[in-house]
């Protein structure tokens, strides 16, 4: 221990012999230090706090839109557009900024502006510059005005964008719909062309093959309707030929006659034959012969003379031949027409392959078409409706938590730290410097180091002699010495007052 306090005697001892040179690194130190500090200029931050809601009416992920809309707004706020935006506006509390104080502040903001989120719906927006040539009060006063800037362009940015892309995407919609409108109205069209050149005076609808398979079940039905018909017609021709047309006056009172016999007679055998009995029929026979009976009574007596009357059913009857007929021959005409158009399809099917399949792409392109119209235009609907929710009900809304704050001391450099590490560091590395230096020069401060130096034995020390000249010479040298030790600290506390008086004026 003893050895310890010893070389720390030696050691303070070698510095005070070169105190003067230590003395003087020091303030050499200090005073560049000083100055370096004193020159760098403050950074003043300001800070605010947004409170960013986004609500919709809507579930399609119109939140999600808007949310991606403020987060795109947020990271566009260090744009060079946007900050020269905020400088043209911005003034340093006096007046407006120079265009070289504008071109500095243009480059301090770019790594100066920080936009953090803090939660769910707060966004903290924080502005710290560091300008030189201006004082620290303008510095702050800028530093709060580009904060409330940059809120104001962010809120704005926000209404007008999402407001700019509903107006794009109601134009882009428009424009779509447009043209799927002109590209279905061509595929119409074309689709047109083709059924009038391949379709048109044929009967029925649809395709060539669907025409074709009705008009065949059409011509089935119509020629069973057309035997039956005729079957009828053919039945109706038997009756009328079985019944006279006139009968006798008489005979609507009883008396019957040979002839209205023969006639009837006649009317049956006409209808026996239309019905396909041949003449070794049992009936036709009978009937037959009671003709030959009658016919050779006639022949014998005659008849007599009786006054005639129109036979009222005869005249039923034949309306009844003329209504069937009629159908007969309405239904002759339209197996000949059927037969036609089956003609002129099977015709049209064998000319016109290709037609019909460009007439089948057409339909699928049109029903691509048409759906991706409807979806447009339900899109459309969907934006519009989004659009006008916007402006009432829905959107983003913007609250400011904490107002642009006014720094009122610098955020850098600490320079009452930085001042009192530059006064240490001197006095540091001066001591550091005199020792050094001291180490460097043969002279020894105890016997012990000259024996240890010199490997001889040292039998003693001689004591300095001084004289009073020359304690009134040190005397002045340590005066002078005083005063200039201690004008360093009297140094840093001046700067340190000056720092004090700074922050008073920012305040």
């Amino acid at each position: 221990m003893e050895a310890i306090y010893t070389e720390i005697r030696i050691a303070l001892y070698a510095i005070w012999r070169m105190r003067w040179l230590a003395l003087a690194v020091a303030w050499a130190f200090c005073l560049v230090g000083w100055v370096m500090v004193m020159r760098v200029p403050a950074a003043y931050e300001s800070s605010a706090r947004i409170q960013v809601q986004v609500k919709s009416l809507f579930a399609d992920g119109a939140e999600n839109d808007m949310q991606r809309n403020v987060d795109r707004v947020r990271q566009s706020l260090t744009s060079t557009e946007i900050l020269k935006r905020v400088v043209r506006t911005v003034s340093n509390g006096e007046r407006p900024l120079t265009s070289y104080e504008s071109l500095s502040l243009i480059g301090a903001l770019r790594s100066g502006i920080s936009i953090t989120a803090q939660g769910d719906d707060l966004l903290e927006i924080k502005t710290r510059i560091s300008l030189k040539g201006i004082s620290e009060q303008q510095t702050a006063a800028i530093a709060r005005n580009v904060t409330q800037k940059l809120i104001e362009i962010f809120i704005q940015e926000n209404v007008i964008g999402s407001k700019a892309n509903n107006a794009e995407t109601l134009s882009f919609l428009d424009q779509e719909l447009a043209r799927r409108a002109k590209e279905l109205a061509e595929v119409d069209r074309q689709r047109a062309q083709i059924t009038q050149n391949t379709l048109g005076s044929l009967p029925g609808t649809g395709s060539l093959d669907q025409r074709m398979d009705a008009a065949r079940n059409e011509m089935v039905n119509l020629d069973s309707n057309l035997m039956q018909a005729r079957s009828a017609l053919a039945a109706m021709n038997g009756q009328l030929a079985a019944t006279p047309a006139q009968i006798p006056a008489g005979s609507v009172n009883g008396i019957d006659t040979l002839d209205q016999r023969i006639g009837t007679l006649e009317g049956q055998l006409s209808e026996a034959i239309s019905r396909g009995w041949t003449e070794k029929h049992p009936d036709v026979i009978a009937i037959r012969s009671q003709l030959k009976q009658l016919r050779a009574e006639k022949a014998r007596g005659g008849s007599r003379s009786v006054p005639m009357a129109p036979n009222p059913v005869y005249v039923s009857l034949k309306s009844m031949q003329a209504e069937r007929e009629g159908n007969v021959a309405a239904l002759q005409a339209r197996k000949s027409q059927l037969e036609t158009a089956v003609t002129t399809i099977a015709q049209r099917q064998l000319t016109a392959p290709g037609a019909q399949i460009d007439q089948a792409r057409l339909d699928r392109d049109y029903d691509v078409l048409k759906d991706q119209y409807n979806k447009l235009l339900a899109q459309r609907e969907s934006a519009k409706l989004r659009s006008d929710a916007t402006g009432k009900t829905d959107g983003v809304q913007f609250r400011v938590i904490d107002q642009p704050s006014l720094p009122r001391q610098p955020a850098a450099p600490n320079r009452a730290m930085l001042l009192t590490g530059v006064l240490v560091a001197g006095i540091v590395i001066g001591a550091g410097v005199a020792f050094a230096k001291s180490q460097l020069a043969n002279v020894y401060t105890t016997t012990q180091q000259l024996a240890k130096a010199s490997g001889l034995p040292v039998l003693g020390s001689i004591s300095e002699v001084i004289t009073a000249d020359t304690r009134v010479i040190r005397r002045k040298q340590m005066m002078w010495f005083s005063s200039a030790a201690a004008g360093l600290p009297g140094m840093f506390m001046l700067l340190m007052l000056i720092e004090f008086v700074k922050r008073i004026m920012v305040s």
